[in-house]
């Protein structure tokens, strides 16, 4: 674990999908006018073949993206997370998750840190929206090495994903070697005063939080929820069982998210 280190997971993203571009000649990758900032632009200037910029133009590059994958394609669509979620919402719905198609929506920008570009792109309604509809498995990643993992992970499930990645550069919390598995939560810390669940960037603050209370007297652990949808219901109920109380972060509406698939 090394807190000071911060790599910001869209950039994360944006690496492994070359490198996986590289292994898997099926993998074709949409963008709508934002490749530099989601980092798709790597794959991009890689291979251009299989590089589509689709322009503001969301719900078509959704739809787009269904037809890919209808043809045997499988697909990483990537936008800001507001017009992802958001204004596409309808396409992924009718178009990719009821079909059930294999299409990856790799969405960064999501939650308040997005700096500059103000409370218009600050989408906290993501996750809820996502992991309402059907056969869509929803992960939120908390650093550059759980990143890494779930974009080339999704790679292997037959279906929809939403991946949500965030702008801002954040602490790395695990090393290269550590396992992880969907629909399967990491226990960091044994305290049992308390589980903080929590998902995405807000990850590293919550174990910041852990050693700040540990010099109280106060022992948590921290739980980090990266799948949202399956949730790990066997970890939450042994936290449960385990502490005195269960406490949520996230960097989303408590209305939707994982809050709601915890408490």
């Amino acid at each position: 674990m090394n807190l000071d280190k911060k790599i910001a997971t869209r950039a994360s993203y944006g690496e492994k999908l070359a490198l996986l571009g590289e292994k898997d000649k099926k993998i074709v990758v949409l963008d709508a006018d934002l490749a530099e900032a989601t980092k798709t632009s790597v794959f991009g200037k890689k291979f251009p073949n299989r590089f589509f910029d689709m322009g503001i133009a969301e719900q078509d590059m959704m739809s787009t993206a269904a037809g890919l994958a209808a043809s045997g394609q499988t697909v990483y669509a990537s936008t800001f997370a507001m017009f992802a979620a958001g204004r596409a919402y309808d396409q992924i719905r009718n178009s990719i998750c009821y079909p059930k198609l294999n299409v990856k929506i790799c969405a960064t920008h999501a939650g308040v840190t997005v700096g500059e570009d103000g409370a218009t792109h600050q989408m906290l309604e993501d996750l809820g929206l996502m992991r309402g509809l059907p056969n869509m498995t929803v992960i939120c990643t908390s650093d550059d090495t759980e990143t890494k993992w779930a974009v080339e992970e999704i790679a292997k499930i037959d279906g929809p994903v939403y991946l949500r990645l965030c702008r801002l550069a954040t602490p790395v919390i695990y090393d290269e070697g550590q396992k992880f598995e969907i629909g399967k939560g990491i226990q960091i810390g044994d305290g049992e005063d308390c589980a903080i669940i929590a998902t995405g960037v807000v990850v590293s603050e919550a174990i910041k939080a852990m050693e700040e209370l540990k010099q109280e007297g106060i022992n948590i652990r921290v739980i980090d929820m990266h799948t949202i949808k399956p949730i790990d219901k066997d970890l939450v109920i042994k936290c449960a069982k385990e502490t005195r109380k269960i406490v949520t972060i996230e960097d989303h509406s408590v209305t939707g998210g994982l809050r709601k698939r915890c408490l």
